[in-house]
């Protein structure tokens, strides 16, 4: 089959041609996949888009007119594809449900210890032959409370570690598991009782209309005060105007974001040599309790080999006439 890959990177390429081992024909396209880029499917089978393009749609019903069968995403968030218009028009989505877990699971952790021991701040003075320790005081993970809102395969690898750090647990998701509760000794609550107990909290949770924004300015305000939020799962999860607010009265006392409600042209792009032109997103750098990575938790050999192999697969299957286990219905 014919593949045409949007959105791609050195990284994609090469994970990619190495889980190729049925020889499928694919093409990089540098491009994110929507209504202006979807001419340059015409020709192929499958295409493969990434996180942040938008096959809406419009995208969809030219890629349908192109002979696109299949949209093959290499994510586990969907909120790009407008499923219900592919569904329509027989076009099959399918995602990658699971990776690599721990390795996003790990990267809340890198931010986390980051901010409560202000490593970045200490990196950047001792770069400059400053080695005093004034302003660098930060607080021990251990016996404090770790909240996650998701509690699916990352939350509970989260769960896992945080578990190893001595932390008191609280999880919220619209379906509790018992049997987490004994495997880690976490204990499933009401949002609302999370957000005012946990020290550090930690979203998980997948964007639906339902859940975006479900970190705003009234749920900011029951929040311990200094509390740490934590988000590798979706930017829209956050009011980001809200979150200034509140960073800049002291509610919450550090956010660690991989991901960013208007990360899309902004997000895996250089900009170095340009202004950042999202005001908000320009004031967020400007706090040194704020620690920004560029949506990069899944950026582990592990987590790229498996997130290949699964995309691999799905197209084998599609080519096969196969059940697709990992399609994406409405």
């Amino acid at each position: 089959m014919r593949i045409a890959v949007f959105d791609s990177k050195r990284y994609d390429r090469i994970a990619l041609n190495d889980a190729n081992h049925a020889g499928h024909e694919l093409e990089f396209f540098d491009d994110r996949l929507n209504k202006s880029t979807v001419p340059l499917a015409a020709g192929f089978d499958v295409v493969c888009p990434f996180v942040n393009d938008r096959v809406d749609e419009a995208t969809l019903t030219e890629l349908k007119r192109l002979g696109v069968g299949h949209v093959a995403l290499r994510s586990a968030g969907y909120n790009g594809v407008d499923i219900a218009a592919a569904a329509r028009l027989g076009i099959v989505v399918t995602r990658v449900p699971a990776y690599s877990p721990e390795a996003v699971a790990e990267h809340v952790f890198a931010l986390l210890l980051t901010l409560v021991r202000k490593t970045h701040r200490a990196f950047n003075r001792v770069r400059d032959a400053n080695f005093s320790l004034d302003g660098l005081v930060g607080f021990n993970l251990h016996g404090r409370t770790f909240g996650v809102v998701g509690a699916g395969k990352i939350g509970r690898a989260a769960l896992d570690i945080a578990n190893g750090f001595g932390m008191k647990l609280l999880a919220y998701d619209r379906t509790p598991d018992p049997a987490l509760e004994q495997a880690v000794g976490c204990r499933f609550v009401p949002l609302p009782e999370l957000l005012a107990q946990a020290d550090i909290v930690s979203l998980h949770a997948p964007l639906f209309p339902e859940t975006r924004h479900m970190i705003s300015a009234e749920s900011l305000a029951t929040m311990k005060r200094g509390a740490v939020i934590i988000n590798t799962s979706r930017g829209g999860l956050i009011d980001s105007s809200a979150l200034l607010d509140a960073l800049k009265s002291g509610q919450v006392g550090g956010v660690g974001l991989d991901v960013y409600e208007y990360e899309e042209g902004v997000f895996f792009e250089d900009l170095s040599g340009s202004a950042v032109q999202d005001d908000v997103l320009a004031r967020l750098t400007t706090f040194p309790n704020v620690v920004i990575t560029s949506h990069q938790g899944f950026l582990t050999d592990e987590a790229l080999a498996a997130i290949a192999e699964t995309v691999m697969q799905n197209v084998a299957d599609f080519a096969a006439g196969k059940p697709l286990v990992n399609a994406v219905l409405p």
